[in-house]
This record gives structure tokens, sequence and C-alpha cells, in this order.
């Protein structure tokens, strides 16, 4: 059972997730030959203030 952890900037709306569910899953199955009800995609929304890159705040 594939399991696909995602972080994203904490905004985007549920359709833009939706579609991104929707095509992780095809490509996890594409690739490790899976059924698609095997496949779980998990999103965390990250406020900006709680990223950092570069050794800067995101926010």
């Amino acid at each position: 059972m594939p399991i696909v952890n995602i972080g994203l900037w904490a905004g985007r709306d549920k359709n833009v997730k939706a579609k991104l569910i929707e095509n992780v899953t095809k490509t996890v199955c594409d690739t490790v030959g899976c059924p698609p009800e095997a496949v779980i995609i998990v999103i965390e929304d990250i406020p900006k203030e709680n990223w950092g890159q570069a050794g800067k705040q995101a926010s």
C-alpha cells in the first residue's frame, strides 16, 4: 500500500487538491502497478510562517 505525503503552503482550494490527488494516484499506480484503492495520499497544509527554505522563513 503506497502512502504519499505532500506538504503544501496553505491556501489551495479543494478542487486543486482533488486534481493533485487524482494525478498522483494515477502516477503511483502506473509506476508501481497497484490499484487506485491501494494508494493513500495525505496533504498537509502548512502555513508559510511554518515553512523555511535557504535559512529564511517563507512568509
